[in-house]
């Protein structure tokens, strides 16, 4: 167990959270969530000791193992990619490398000998014996192909080598797992992988921090919400949370409507009866009254939403760009190959496919960023682009402010549409002064956001627009996206966003472009195969597995009866679980309505306040601990019936 005790931080200013006291509970999943810069990554920080709370602390276990996702893969591009991951074990690593020292030694004496043996026992504690069969096992989930295992981490591009990074930490099977944002360079087959590893292999507690609604959804079992300069802990995953925010908020606004009326009530009684002599000493109680109630202070929410709104200058021609023969290789990695494809005005397009497929190559060779080896890319009439790409630090490199990075976009521009603009954006006050190289990921998108509106292109084309952004920024670009009258090419992994922006989907395969005209759930309903879905992609990956593996084996009749009385075994224990979750279930939702009524607070004993929150504590427990023994023993019974199913 984690515990914050009035944990307080801030920058200047900016409070980003103050007098903080819980607990995270061991074997818990947190999704901690929150508007870009209201403390998320702050609080990890906090936590694994990079940085120092301004009041307050916190406490873990002395023989806790805290993982925490390094950033910074330079440290290891001269090293193996598999020895980078294995290093997540320290303890194992420094044994491994030590005996693999003392064999290349000529002379072996006596004292070598026992210090091998020693060696040996470490190895062996640490499990040293299937490290690699498990580090093997992390890269290939998280999409990095055997041929790079044993080869140099300079061989792999940027987001393979935080991949690598993430390996690493989950090599480590920390007691305590610290994670921010882990899914932004994964294609889906691997964020799909990894949902499954936190959910049902990792056991420890886990701390995430994502903007991904769905991953979120996934993995987490509680939701910590950064907000209003607190942090609120909350059972359930991402909906359920929202759910449940919303019915604190409401009664938080019961409650001071009720003390403001009260206090009403009062004042008017004092105000009617204060000069007569009869009813003044009960005016002058009422007015201590007044005085002692202490209305609940609501603060205000950090979570804003940006206006976004693309307009363009003037339509573009009917033919937006036509792509004939484009092929592109990087040495023998053939990225690109054929492509043919015309892009026509109004059309909103989404390309998808495997990352390592070529769609941010391809982007890059639309906007020439770089160039094809073969065949052409024509632009049309009245064309004119804005691009968004996916890494785009190197935008930011040079020392400007904030308002002076975006004037250099439009000098021709007043300082009021520049300072309104901004201010749109969600840049304030000093905000603006900033430096644009100390900018999180979420401003430095909102920013390029802000350069696209001035620039009124009719084609814009964005990679990987969300990978930074909170979920109020996702919702403002799709919005936008969706209202914009011109011509839309974009990459992104968010199913969500696919099936409320796109009007054709172009998929990339190692066959080629598939073209088709539609919405992505007209797609669906015409191929079926849910390329964007990551359950759909686990289940297709399990099925293969499974059924490569059972064609293998002929059950006999022992293992068949056997196989059958387990079924049946786990199909009771699930049915009366559900029954005791349901029964759990209302039992929270009956205090939660005792909670809700306006008078309660009013009219119920502390003593019996304080009781009901315990017992609906202890309720949570008790039911987030029954969720996963259930979803466990579906997740058994599932694969038995699938083996019985296909030795039929």
């Amino acid at each position: 167990m984690i515990s914050l005790t009035n944990l307080t931080m801030h920058y200047g200013h900016n409070t980003l959270f103050e007098n903080v006291s819980l607990s995270f509970y061991s074997g818990n999943r947190y999704g901690i969530v929150g508007a870009n810069g209201s403390g998320k990554s702050t609080l990890l920080r906090i936590l694994s000791g990079e940085e120092q709370s301004i009041e307050g602390g916190f406490s873990v276990p002395q023989e806790i193992r805290l993982g925490i996702l390094q950033q910074d893969h330079f440290q290891f591009e001269d090293s193996q990619v598999i020895g980078v991951v294995i290093q997540g074990k320290k303890p194992l690593w420094e044994a491994l490398q030590e005996k693999e020292k003392l064999l290349a030694q000529e002379d072996m004496d006596e004292k070598i000998g026992h210090r091998l043996g020693a060696l040996e026992e470490i190895i062996a504690h640490q499990d040293g014996y299937n490290a690699e069969s498990f580090a093997g096992e992390l890269l290939s989930g998280l999409g990095i192909a055997p041929q790079y295992h044993f080869g140099p981490m300079n061989a792999l591009s940027g987001g393979f080598k935080l991949r690598v990074l993430l390996a690493q930490v989950l090599f480590q099977e920390p007691d305590v797992l610290l994670l921010d944002e882990p899914t932004n360079h994964l294609d889906i087959l691997s964020i799909a992988w990894l949902e499954n590893f936190l959910k049902n292999t990792f056991a420890g507690t886990l701390l995430l921090v994502s903007h991904d609604r769905d991953f979120l959804n996934t993995v987490s079992t509680h939701i910590a919400d950064v907000d209003y300069e607190t942090i609120q802990t909350y059972v359930g995953n991402y909906d359920q949370f929202m759910k449940g925010k919303e019915l604190v908020m409401e009664q938080k606004y019961k409650e001071v409507a009720n003390q403001e009326k009260k206090i009403a009530e009062m004042q008017a009684f004092v105000d009617r009866f204060r000069a007569k002599a009869t009813k003044a000493r009960q005016a002058q109680s009422r007015v201590k009254q007044i005085e002692r109630i202490e209305v609940t202070e609501i603060k205000q929410s950090s979570r804003q939403t940006p206006s976004i709104k693309f307009e363009a200058n003037r339509p573009s021609g009917k033919e937006v760009v036509t792509l004939k023969g484009v092929s592109k290789s990087f040495a023998d990695n053939h990225v690109l190959k054929n492509v043919n494809f015309t892009v026509m005005r109004d059309d909103k397009i989404a390309v998808i496919g495997p990352n390592g497929i070529g769609k941010s190559t391809l982007l890059k060779i639309i906007v020439d960023e770089l160039k094809m080896d073969q065949g052409s890319c024509d632009w049309g009439y009245e064309t004119h682009f804005s691009y968004f790409a996916q890494d785009h630090k190197t935008a930011f490199d040079k020392k400007y402010s904030v308002y002076d990075w975006l004037y250099q976009v439009a000098p021709g521009e007043t300082i009021g549409t520049i300072r309104g603009l901004l201010g749109r954006m969600l840049f304030s006050g000093d905000d603006v002064k900033k430096e644009v190289s100390s900018l999180s990921g979420g401003e430095r998108a909102r920013l390029l956001f802000a350069k696209m509106i001035l620039e009124k292109g009719n084609v814009l084309i964005f990679d990987e627009p969300t990978n930074h952004m909170d979920l109020e920024g996702v919702e403002a670009l799709e919005d936008a996206l969706k209202k914009f009258e011109g011509t839309l090419l974009f990459v992104t992994h968010d199913r969500r966003f696919v099936s409320n922006v796109a009007t054709r989907i172009l998929i990339l395969s190692p066959d080629g472009v598939e073209d088709f005209v539609g919405t992505y759930d007209e797609y669906l309903e015409s191929r079926g195969e849910d390329f964007l879905d990551r359950t759909d992609v686990n289940i297709r990956a399990k099925k293969s597995r499974k059924k490569s593996e059972l064609s293998k084996k002929v059950l006999s009749f022992a293992e068949r009866k056997e196989m059958k009385r387990l079924t049946a075994q786990l199909s009771k224990k699930s049915t009366q679980l559900e029954k005791t979750i349901e029964n759990q279930e209302s039992k929270i939702a009956s205090i939660d309505e005792q909670f809700g009524d306006a008078e309660f607070y009013q009219t119920t004993p502390p003593e019996k306040i304080q009781i009901l929150q315990q017992n609906k504590e202890k309720l949570a427990v008790q039911l987030s601990e029954n969720m996963r023994i259930w979803e466990q023993s579906l997740s058994e019974l599932e694969n038995l019936q699938l083996q019985l199913s296909e030795a039929d």
